[in-house]
């Protein structure tokens, strides 16, 4: 495994920058997605908009550095920000330098790996490896409870966001002290892209519509019901 992404990590940094040459700074992309849908930072922040589209007005703003999770906070890394107007070509190029970055936290994983099990050993959080379960009654004991009931989780609420690859993701849970959650609530970053297109592409041709979904990534399945 260690093996395979080292290869990548070495070939996909080289891809990138011919990707980068031979499409991103082709004349006739820029002249297409440069000025389409563009919007400032009052008008992202007024539509929710998360994720590169946001940063791409030039608010440096991500999750994982404002409130670092799952070991952020031990990576080297950085977050590209626009230079005030968030258009089809910026959002484009942010994702790009995402992706560089993206690459450079997966190296910074690949050499600090430590030795070991890549599972924790506690029942309540992380099923036990096959085999022991073929091995010891006690752990298939655990791992029945787990798959069909869980973790009895403390009756309260509990809020988390997420940095993911189209923008924030946030999930709010409740709690009533059983083994499954009361309500739970996931917002993703979808909906409140697609509100934005009534006013990001007014006056512009129908095409523009095509580029402008493109640069917002979003996924139908995702969008909030």
């Amino acid at each position: 495994w260690d093996r395979l992404l080292r290869e990548f990590l070495e070939w996909m940094p080289k891809r990138l920058d011919s990707y980068e040459k031979a499409a991103l700074r082709n004349t006739i992309l820029k002249g297409r997605s440069q000025g389409v849908a563009a919007y400032g930072a009052k008008e992202a922040l007024e539509w929710g908009t998360t994720g590169a589209g946001l940063r791409a007005t030039g608010i440096d703003f991500d999750v994982r550095k404002w409130r670092p999770y799952s070991g952020y906070e031990n990576f080297d890394f950085e977050v590209p920000v626009g230079g005030g107007v968030s258009d089809c070509y910026t959002r484009v190029m942010l994702k790009v330098e995402e992706l560089r970055q993206s690459l450079r936290i997966l190296q910074q994983c690949l050499d600090n790996m430590p030795e070991g099990p890549f599972k924790a050993d506690h029942p309540l959080t992380t099923p036990p490896p096959k085999e022991r379960t073929l091995q010891h009654i006690e752990t298939l004991i655990t791992h029945f409870l787990q798959v069909s009931w869980g973790p009895v989780m403390p009756a309260q609420e509990s809020f988390q966001m997420v940095e993911a690859t189209k923008g924030i993701n946030s999930y709010y849970l409740t709690s009533d002290g059983s083994t499954m959650s009361y309500r739970t609530r996931v917002r993703t970053p979808s909906f409140a892209h697609l509100q934005q297109i009534p006013s990001a592409i007014r006056g512009s041709l129908v095409s523009d519509l095509i580029v402008y979904l493109g640069s917002i990534d979003f996924v139908m399945s995702d969008v909030d019901r």
